[in-house]
Order: structure tokens, then C-alpha cells, then sequence
């Protein structure tokens, strides 16, 4: 089977995550907060290094329940800051505890973190391919960072809205492209 290029196929991980996940539409609300937190300390990264530590990070935030990650305290940052399988920035692990309030507002202001996605996008999918940043991932990134998020360029917000399936990019000649379009 053909997949994107970008895919290591000597990682199992890896090669899952792009056959179930990427670049499928998923506006499960727990997904998305999973997955903007991992997009975020994925920053000066690469995405396979953050896939790998993923069970580690579901672990070390408690499996992303978002009411607790906003109420993380300073021994909860020093407990993360040793944990020695996941990304240990003081930075970025302050960052999404200060996120996930941020993102929890956002669900409040537009019913969800889907309804707040589809209000740029009216709802629609979009393909492109060769891209690492758009005009909806800049019109995305600023405003949150209008709201205080951090760790929330432009390209690190092209990768979410691909991970999650609201920018498909898989290759032409990857078996997904056709799937995805054809259900």
C-alpha cells in the first residue's frame, strides 16, 4: 500500500497514526484538546518524536482531562518538568495549562472547539497539499493568540487542522486520498 511520503514505515506508530488519523475529520471535543495540546509541544519538534512519548503524555496529563490540566498547580509543573517521557519544557508545559483554560472558554463562547473550527472554515474540508501554513491557519493562529494561547503559530496550527482532519493533505498517490473522498 502507498502512503504519503512523510511516513517513517519503520515506525509502527507512526504508520498507524497516519492509516487511522491523520486527516480524518474527528470533532470529538476530547480529541481536539488532545491533539492541540501534542501540536503544541510539538514546536521546534518533530511530529514523530511527540507520537512516540504519546501514551507518556496521555499518562503525565491524565489522559487530557482538560478540567484537570486547568487546575494544575506548580507541584504538578515540577512533577511534569521530571518526567522523563514526555517533553519537559517549563515553557510549553506551562503553556497548555494556561491553553486548556483558554480552550474551555472558547467551548463556552462558541457551544464547542468544533463550532469555534468550523466558524473559519463554514463547516467545509479543505485539500492542499505542500503547504505548511495558509491563510486559515494565520487567521486561526492569531486569534488565538488574541485570546493568550501560546505555542500557536501558524504552523503549528496548519499541522492541528491536519491532524484532525479539517485540512486533508494526503498525497494523490497515498490509498487514504481516495478514501477520504469517496465516503
Amino acid at each position: 500500500m502507498k502512503r504519503c511520503s512523510w511516513c517513517n514505515l519503520n515506525n509502527e506508530k507512526y504508520v498507524e497514526y497516519h492509516d487511522k488519523e491523520w486527516g480524518v475529520l474527528n470533532f470529538n471535543e476530547n480529541y481536539l484538546y488532545e491533539m492541540l495540546i501534542l501540536e503544541m509541544f510539538q514546536a521546534g519538534l518533530s511530529w514523530e518524536c511527540v507520537l512516540n512519548k504519546r501514551e507518556a503524555f496521555r499518562k503525565a496529563f491524565d489522559n487530557f482531562n482538560i478540567d484537570k490540566v486547568a487546575n494544575y498547580n506548580e507541584n504538578k509543573v515540577q512533577e511534569l518538568i521530571t518526567n522523563k517521557n514526555i517533553i519537559r519544557n517549563r515553557l510549553k508545559i506551562k503553556a497548555a495549562i494556561d491553553n486548556s483554560k483558554i480552550f474551555k472558554s472558547i467551548q463556552l463562547e462558541f457551544g464547542s472547539f468544533s463550532n469555534y473550527l468550523k466558524h473559519f472554515t463554514n463547516g467545509k474540508t479543505i485539500y492542499e497539499v505542500g503547504k505548511t501554513t495558509s491563510n486559515l491557519s494565520d487567521n486561526i493562529s492569531k486569534d488565538l493568540k488574541s485570546r493568550g494561547m501560546k505555542f500557536v503559530g501558524s504552523t503549528i496550527i496548519y499541522s492541528y487542522l491536519q491532524a484532525v482532519g479539517v485540512i486533508n493533505s494526503h498525497e494523490k498517490d497515498c490509498f487514504k486520498f481516495n478514501s477520504l473522498f469517496t465516503k
